[in-house]
Order: C-alpha cells, then structure tokens, then sequence
C-alpha cells in the first residue's frame, strides 16, 4: 500500500471513461477543482491516459488518477501502459479492474505492487462483498465496489444501501487504513447523499454527470450533495 497521499473522506470520483477527452474534459475538469475547493470535497478525476499531463499541470485540488495501467517493468512491452510514465506524465494513483477493463487477480496484486514501487495510490474494484474482501487482502489504497448490473441505470434499492455497512467491515477487518468506495447508479445529488449517508467514505459518476443537460451543473449538485451528507451524519 502507498501512503505518500492522503485521500480523507469524503471523496468523489468522476471517470471519464471515453465519452470526453481533450479540451471538453479540460472544463469540466476546472469546474470539478473549483467545485472541490468549494465544497472541501477531495475529487479524482481518471481520464483519458493521454489527457493526463494536461490536466496534471492545471488541477489544484483535484487528483488526477490513471484509467488502467500494466505491471510491466522498463524495457519491452509494445502497447502496455509503463508505471513510471504514468507517474512521470502526472498521475498520482491508478484504477485497476474497473468492470470495463478486468484483469485477473493475480496480475491485480502484481500492479498494485509496481504502483507502490513508483509512488502511485491505487483504487482497485470489486463487484461483491466476497470480491472486496479479496482485493482487500492485495491492500490497494481503495477499494471501490459497484454491481456491474447498476452501472449508468441508477435506482439502488434499500437492500443495496443496507450493504454498504456490511461491505465497508469487511474491508476494514482487513485493514481499516484502506478506504471504501461505494459506486454504480449515481444519477443525482440524492443518490449521491444517500449512498453518502448509509455510511460509504466515497461515490462517484460517469453518465450523471457526462449525460446530464448540464454537466458542470450536475457535478457541483453532487459535490455539494457529498458535504451535506457527509456534516449531517458526521455530527
């Protein structure tokens, strides 16, 4: 596990998987440091590989995070994403086995590590209470766990809040130095608050917020909905 950044809850996600890159992203990615400083609300922003620098070199309070990157070492490797050029171009953690982009376990353990090794923080995802226990044990900087089959369709029910608790002491029997994340189906400010509420350290968005009308509009309800969840409950 990396402990050169400190990421204390409440925190936020914002994945932009491939829906925007380049000066798009840019703006939105200023809205999100502004929406941070407002709110006191730390954001990771996983962009584009190629987009890193870019955004690295403007971003105040936001922390710029790789989508995916490989356990290679320096040397051979046509096509594979190096740790130390992700760390080099500005990163300062990676997501690992994001639904969209499985690895096997142990190639999972293995990244982890490399990312240890050149100063990089790392989520790692799980799709279930068992999965999470797992990866736990591989002691990534965070875990972060959403169901595949709520991913971009919103309305999680009373069951999946009540889980939250449950997942999060899984986790911590763990290691409770390791932060959890609870994603999938963030739509809006009150699916936000209320994951938020049922005791999750972090929530995050892609289509909330990328397909939302207006996108700034909709990022700065959900930070905003991190606060106030987070002060209302942490009284």
């Amino acid at each position: 596990m990396y402990f050169g950044l400190s990421i204390l809850p409440p925190f936020f996600e914002i994945g932009p998987k491939a829906y925007i890159y380049g000066a798009r992203l840019l703006e939105l990615a200023r809205h999100a440091d502004d929406a941070s400083r407002k709110y006191d609300v730390r954001i990771i922003l996983t962009p584009q590989t190629v987009d890193i620098p870019m955004l690295a070199r403007e971003m105040v309070n936001v922390l710029v995070f790789a989508q995916h990157m490989d356990a290679l070492k320096i040397g051979r490797g046509m096509g594979a994403v190096l740790p130390e050029a992700i760390r080099e171009a500005g990163a300062v953690g990676v997501m690992l086995n994001h639904v969209e982009h499985r690895i096997p376990y142990d190639t999972i353990e293995s990244t982890i590590r490399r990312a240890d090794q050149v100063g990089l923080a790392t989520i790692a995802c799980a799709d279930t209470i068992d999965e999470a226990a797992l990866i736990a044990r591989m002691q990534p900087n965070i875990v972060l766990v959403e169901s595949p089959g709520m991913i971009e369709t919103g309305g999680r029910d009373e069951l999946a809040h009540a889980e939250i608790a449950r997942i999060n002491q899984v986790v911590w029997d763990v290691n409770p130095e390791i932060r959890v994340m609870h994603g999938a189906g963030i739509q809006s400010g009150q699916d936000v608050y209320n994951v938020i509420a049922a005791g999750a350290q972090a929530t995050g968005s892609t289509s909330g917020i990328l397909l939302a009308k207006d996108p700034a509009a909709m990022l700065d309800e959900m930070i905003h909905a991190v606060r106030s969840a987070w002060d209302d409950t942490h009284k």
